[in-house]
């Protein structure tokens, strides 16, 4: 018997197995597309698998520098759709469907951005968004489809492609067909997961999950609650990832559907506040039923904030802000212009410790996503930090500034009196006169602050010269960023370069007139007022000004950071002329500008106003700062009204925040560290 085997069987043998080959590696690819979400159906015989799942984290909670909760987090229940496991189960449209006609039952609002009209006869969505339109333009050109396909052809074409009965409505068609694009979308431009439907009823999760839908699972994940309607501009807000945050987040290992701080506080302390997600994942046998679970990794939550702010300090500017406002706009004539917003800041003097920071108009965080349209459009801008970002003239309130350049230059000493002439008549063609009907007589630099004299910083300033003035103002802190962790403007100084730029102008000797009277072109935020009128309480250092006291952890049982003190420019006073500064101010609260409300005060006070002519209205800005007690300084407060006729007019705002600071320290009324927090 010949046992050789003939080559013409070989080659046959080797034909074979080539075929089988290739049937299998076809199988594989097969199964792969199916995993990956292209191929229209899946076989209930395939092999087990294998899904990975997140753990959403908790966000840490938000307080005052007392213990008060201001913003913590509380579970929602999200519904998401796996497409793997949906097409497993062998009948994915039967169970879509099922899932769409619950969501109606219980009132569910779904999501599906499919740009075709919901109902026949079927067009495209009259305004699509940017995303929508780019998603479909990817899909058409991932299938090689026509980019001027029709809307009723892209369905035909759809509904084939994902094998839907013909038996099915073509209405019910079109509900299924929107979420089998929204899965099929995630697989081929990778982007997050699809969440079907969020913050949902226990009611809708009973329903889905007594039906047993494949592919749909119950993730639970946090949204923001809201303790206090007081400092929306300062804590903040949350949103999802745009393209440009994910590139910096996906860094740090954020998920590509994670919500991130947009503004205030949440995105400043974004990295305090964020938590880090866990993962699981399941596996399913050929039947999609699951056979066993593995957890990857633990979700840990993120820290808790303990920021600076005195939420009865804030709740107290806030609200005496808003009354002032009102009250000054009920007294206006039909023709005279309203008072259209301001700000008040409180600081700690001796730490640059923000108390308080508020803005009117304001918002409320409770409500803020379903009105965010009408905040957008409304005229007033109440969604815009006037604290922080408003730019104004300082008017008389920089008159400090100009006695220290002065006193430091040795252009004039404490004891230097100047006859006010009222009209200041040096130059024929500028001719400026003080705010008083008559002469100030003999004046001091104190007496000048005292009385707000315009004729004595005219003639200082214009002996001083613009460069002295402005750098007696860097030192103070004016013209640059405070530090501040919500972000802040510069503003900018009142010089030669920036009138050149700004107007194309060149500089006159009537700027520097103007300049020392904080007239022209210094502008300045609210934060950097009260930074600057600290630093002269507390005798010429200028802090970062900051809002965060400590971070702990999300048990509260450790401090993971403790926030220090930050100096940001010093004031050389070896002179001691700081001290003639705060004599000057002292006299503006016992007997000058500030007097009326402030004189018989139970604590004393220091202080000045400022009024500033306004380029877009007729009716003058108001400006006022004050700090307290005058001999051994706590606070300093600044004031800001947009057409708010005088400085001297707002010193009952400052009233009102000092008697809420003094009273709760000497009742005990704040609360004990960590009391509100549960």
């Amino acid at each position: 018997m010949n046992r050789f085997i003939k080559k013409s069987r070989i080659v046959v043998i080797f034909i074979l197995l080539a075929a089988l080959t290739t049937v299998y590696a076809a199988t594989l690819f097969d199964m792969q597309l199916s995993e990956n979400g292209l191929a229209a159906q899946s076989t209930a015989d395939s092999p087990s698998y294998s899904s990975y799942y997140t753990v959403y984290a908790d966000r840490g909670d938000i307080l005052d520098r007392n213990g008060v909760l201001l913003v913590s987090s509380k579970p929602v229940y999200n519904v998401e759709l796996y497409r793997t496991e949906l097409l497993k189960s062998g009948d994915p449209n039967g169970n879509l469907f099922r899932l769409v006609e619950t969501a109606k039952a219980c009132g569910v609002e779904y999501t599906d951005t499919f740009p075709i009209t919901s109902t026949a006869p079927f067009e495209y969505a009259a305004e699509m968004t940017a995303s929508q339109t780019s998603r479909l333009a990817e899909y058409l050109d991932y299938f090689g489809l026509d980019t001027d396909i029709s809307a009723s052809d892209l369905i035909i074409w759809l509904r084939d492609h994902y094998g839907i009965d013909y038996t099915v409505s073509i209405n019910d068609a079109r509900q299924i067909i929107g979420l089998r694009y929204e899965l099929e979308l995630r697989v081929i431009i990778n982007i997050s997961a699809y969440v079907f439907a969020e913050d949902v009823s226990q009611e809708f999760i009973t329903s889905i999950l007594d039906q047993n839908i494949a592919g749909v699972h119950i993730s639970t994940r946090y949204e923001r609650q809201y303790h206090t309607p007081y400092a929306a501009h300062l804590l903040g807000y949350m949103g999802k990832m745009n393209a440009e945050e994910y590139e910096v987040y996906a860094e740090q290992n954020y998920s590509m559907d994670a919500s991130v701080g947009k503004a205030g506080m949440e995105l400043a302390f974004e990295q305090y506040l964020h938590g880090t997600d866990g993962a699981y994942t399941v596996t399913y046998n050929a039947y999609g039923e699951p056979i066993r679970t593995t957890t990857v990794s633990e979700a840990q939550a993120g820290g808790n904030v303990y920021t600076t702010l005195d939420i009865n300090l804030q709740a107290a500017a806030e609200e005496a802000l808003a009354e002032k406002i009102a009250a000054l706009n009920a007294t206006r004539e039909d023709d005279e212009e309203l008072a259209t917003g301001g700000a008040v800041v409180v600081v700690d003097v001796s730490s640059g410790e923000t108390l308080a920071c508020a803005s009117n108009p304001t918002y409320d965080l409770a409500t803020f996503r379903q009105n965010i349209a009408q905040l957008d459009e409304d005229e007033t801008r109440p969604m815009w930090n006037r604290a922080t970002q408003g730019l104004y003239n300082p008017g008389s309130t920089f008159k400090m500034v100009t006695s220290y350049a002065g006193l430091k230059t040795g252009t004039i000493s404490p004891d230097t009196y100047i006859y006010d002439e009222h009209t200041f008549t040096k130059y024929p063609d500028f001719q400026p006169s003080c705010w008083s009907p008559t002469s100030h007589g003999y004046l001091n630099v104190v007496g000048a602050l005292r009385d707000s004299c315009n004729f004595f910083f005219y003639w200082l300033g214009d002996t001083l010269g613009i460069d002295a003035i402005n750098s007696a103002a860097t030192q103070f802190g004016l013209g640059s960023s405070t530090g501040i962790e919500v972000g802040d403007v510069d503003g900018h100084l009142a010089t030669p370069e920036y009138k050149q730029e700004a107007l194309n102008e060149g500089w006159w000797a009537a700027d520097n007139l103007l300049a020392a009277i904080g007239e022209g072109y210094g502008q300045f935020t609210p934060v950097q007022l009260a930074d600057y009128v600290a630093a002269i309480a507390n005798g010429g250092t200028v802090y970062k000004l900051t809002l965060l006291d400590k971070v702990v952890s999300a048990d509260y049982t450790t401090v993971t950071y403790q926030s220090r003190r930050e100096v940001r420019s010093t004031v050389d006073d070896s002179e001691g002329y700081i001290e003639v500064l705060q004599q000057g101010m002292e006299a503006v609260a016992s007997e000058g500008t500030a007097s009326e409300m402030l004189a018989d005060y139970d604590i004393k006070v220091a202080a000045k106003t400022g009024t500033t002519q306004s380029d877009t209205s007729s009716v003058n800005t108001g400006v006022f700062v004050c700090y307290a007690p005058a001999d051994a300084p706590e606070i300093a407060i600044a004031v800001v009204v947009e057409n708010g006729g005088s400085g001297s007019a707002l010193t009952d705002i400052a009233k009102d925040i000092l008697d809420a600071y003094f009273s709760s320290r000497s009742s005990g009324q704040s609360p004990s560290e960590g009391a509100l927090i549960r």
